[in-house]
């Protein structure tokens, strides 16, 4: 497949807990402080948005406004990276219920997640774009990037998540190529991430690069490395992730991009 044409500087987003446990990972954040801790680690080792699944006391997920507010405010306390949530359909099932939901919001994250394959996803992006929330529209299938392109919701949306669930490495690339061939043929001008999930996470994120995407990495994905071994934690995959980027001779926007724009000042400081 032919390589997009955009500028070679890859977000690496990090998706912190979504539906882990601590019995799958003792690791995984779940709390409003943990959350945190693990922002300011990912962000520290390149992660340049931020994904979570606020939860109620019980470690059940939520859309609660209280929540959502507590976990996203201790984020932005200790660190300076976007910050997004899910209305996933496991969290809650009812579109009603989750524009309500929405709509009660005290704290707004910088965006979130709505997945295209779920029951009332439109009203849901309506609601997430009155309430000045960039979408990240989820894409499962090719049918869902097809939805995509024709949902005149695309000035509301911050990014296409290419999001792979197939289990078999070679069958999930191919899927995520077709899907993001639908794209690049509709010429969708949105920013591109790719990401799958278990055992096909690195072989999804390394075709992802291939094709010039944006990708995603964290324990709601994966909870080991390219090499097999169980993670530490978020910001250890996050660093496998950005040493994959530099690898490819790629940088990464955040650090590395600061730190370019830097050295680029200087050197426009020295010959002046």
């Amino acid at each position: 497949m032919k390589m997009p044409s955009r500028a070679r500087l890859v977000l690496v987003k990090a998706c912190l807990n979504g539906a882990r446990t601590r019995a799958e990972h003792v690791r995984v954040p779940l709390t409003p402080a943990q959350l945190a801790r693990d922002a300011k680690e990912v962000a520290k080792a390149g992660a340049a948005a931020i994904h979570l699944h606020p939860r109620l006391p019980d470690g059940a997920e939520t859309l609660d406004a209280k929540a959502c507010g507590e976990a996203i405010n201790e984020v932005r306390r200790v660190c300076r990276v976007p910050v997004g949530v899910s209305t996933a359909s496991w969290i809650e099932k009812s579109s009603t219920r989750k524009v309500s939901s929405i709509e009660g919001w005290k704290v707004n994250p910088d965006f979130a997640s709505v997945n295209l394959n779920e029951e009332g996803w439109r009203d849901v992006c309506k609601a997430l774009i009155r309430r000045g929330v960039w979408v990240e529209a989820g894409l499962w299938t090719v049918a869902d990037a097809r939805s995509l392109v024709s949902s005149g919701i695309l000035d509301g949306c911050v990014r296409a998540l290419i999001e792979i669930t197939e289990k078999r490495p070679e069958q999930a690339v191919s899927l995520a190529n077709q899907m993001d061939e639908v794209l690049r043929r509709a010429r969708i001008s949105l920013p591109i991430l790719h990401h799958g999930y278990g055992q096909t996470t690195w072989k999804v994120l390394e075709n992802a690069l291939a094709l010039g995407r944006d990708i995603r990495v964290g324990l709601e994905d994966t909870l080991y490395l390219p090499d097999g071994s169980l993670a530490r934690g978020n910001a250890q995959l996050v660093e496998a992730a950005v040493r994959m980027v530099h690898r490819r001779g790629l940088l990464t926007v955040g650090l590395d991009s600061q730190a370019k724009t830097r050295r680029g000042k200087a050197r426009q400081g020295s010959i002046s």
